[in-house]
């Protein structure tokens, strides 16, 4: 009997490989906002944002290959890209974050990230919320909340409550930062009894994860205070709000108007290529270098450099944080549109081009309902998953090519399939 796609791909890589929908898309082929399946059908991509600039773009594909037919080696040997590339990136950045170690992914910038506090502090406590991710390698992996570690939670980790627009913590949307900070001030608390101490707290600063809650510039500040009056230094994940995509800001901490000591940068990085990168002031990554004998094989290598300079050129040349900006208000009123013609969207929200739509039910999270809505949408040639605590919040963050006409796609397939399913 002839072995299938999926029965080959759960033998070798497992079957608990993750697959979006329940007929997963076997695509061969992406462009700008597009991709196509094996069929030739094409689907609009509103959900990935590892193609920042757009899927395949000759630039950086050509970035990619020169490179790579002129030289890539492991980063023991010196090369001016790794150089170029590290002034061109701190140069987006304020409070002092002019130094940088390039990593491969997410996962292991968060990794390193952490390594700094504790190399710098002294201390090994660590705080981040109850519904977030920050990464898969041991270390990390003890802050996400959706899978507890084989286990449990080890002792130096504390979780707490997030924000959230329709069940605020503290009960209100404008007691939520207090609400916040007290969950905060209370971990260090805990920490410091335990003798943990407090090294860092580690947040994405559009609480990306926790479903993007509508927050107000200065909401970490308390938070923020009381860690550092603690002896801890703030680590902000970018890898889901950087590189523009909030329209406003290069970086989601500017948008929050706070400065942290540490910043990681993943999957928009480089476009697909696997690039990512840890920024942080020259003392910070001193006392990292001091306390670890680390070096990475692969980050920053020429290639990777090239890729990730090209994007950071193609982001200015094609004027996308202003396109993100612009688009996004767009399809936030478009779909501020489509939630007055369904009631079970109980709130759209977002900024730049990462959108959301939160549904419920008779007073409950519709879950069940958005998986449905995701599903529809798939098999109208449209893109996008789920996010949140409850997973009830459909997730748009596109490439940052999207355009108008996509917003309006993305507006009259959601119209559709939320009419074809309620």
């Amino acid at each position: 009997m002839t072995e299938t796609m999926l029965e080959r791909r759960a033998r070798l890589l497992g079957p608990q490989m993750t697959t979006f929908y329940r007929e997963p898309v076997h695509v061969v082929r992406g462009e700008g906002a597009y991709l196509w399946d094996k069929d030739g059908r094409r689907y609009l991509d509103c959900y990935n944002n590892v193609p920042h600039v757009g899927h395949c773009h000759p630039r950086v594909v050509e970035a990619i290959a020169t490179q790579a037919a002129t030289l890539n080696t492991h980063t023991r040997y010196v090369h001016d890209a790794i150089l170029d590339y590290g002034e061109a990136l701190t140069a987006k950045f304020g409070h002092r974050l002019e130094s940088l170690v390039m990593v491969c992914s997410g996962s292991e910038a968060n990794d390193v990230a952490l390594r700094m506090a504790e190399a710098v502090t002294g201390k090994t406590g660590i705080i981040g919320t109850d519904n977030t991710y920050h990464g898969n390698t041991a270390a990390v992996s003890q802050l996400n909340s959706k899978k507890i570690p084989v286990g449990g939670y080890r002792d130096h980790v504390r979780q707490v409550p997030a924000p959230d627009n329709m069940a605020p913590i503290g009960g209100s949307q404008e007691g939520q930062a207090e609400a916040f900070a007290r969950g905060v001030e209370a971990a260090i608390a805990e920490l410091e009894e335990s003798g943990h101490g407090v090294a860092a707290m580690i947040l994405c600063p559009y609480f990306a994860n926790e479903g993007f809650p509508t927050l107000e510039r200065g909401f970490l500040d308390r938070a923020i205070e009381a860690v550092r009056k603690a002896g801890g230094i703030i680590i902000a994940d970018e890898v889901q709000p950087g590189f523009g995509r909030i329209g406003s800001h290069w970086w989601g901490h500017d948008r929050l108007g706070f400065a942290p000591d540490i910043v990681t940068l993943g999957k928009p990085m480089a476009n697909g290529h696997p690039v990512a990168a840890v920024v942080t002031r020259p003392e910070i990554l001193g006392a990292f270098q001091e306390a670890f004998k680390y070096f990475n094989t692969f980050g920053g290598n020429p290639v990777s450099a090239a890729a990730a300079m090209a994007v950071l050129q193609v982001i200015e040349d094609e004027a996308l944080v202003e396109n993100a900006r612009d688009v996004g208000a767009y399809t936030l009123s478009l779909l501020q549109e489509v939630q007055a013609r369904h009631d079970v969207i109980a709130d759209v929200r977002g900024a730049g081009l990462f959108l959301g739509a939160e549904l419920w039910r008779d007073g409950a999270p519709a879950t069940a309902l958005c998986a449905e809505v995701v599903e529809d949408m798939r098999g109208r040639g449209v893109l996008l998953h789920s996010v949140g605590r409850r997973d009830n919040t459909l997730k748009v963050r596109p490439p940052c090519v999207f355009g108008r006409a996509e917003a309006e796609t993305l507006a009259e397939v959601m119209d559709a399939a939320l009419e074809a399913v309620t």
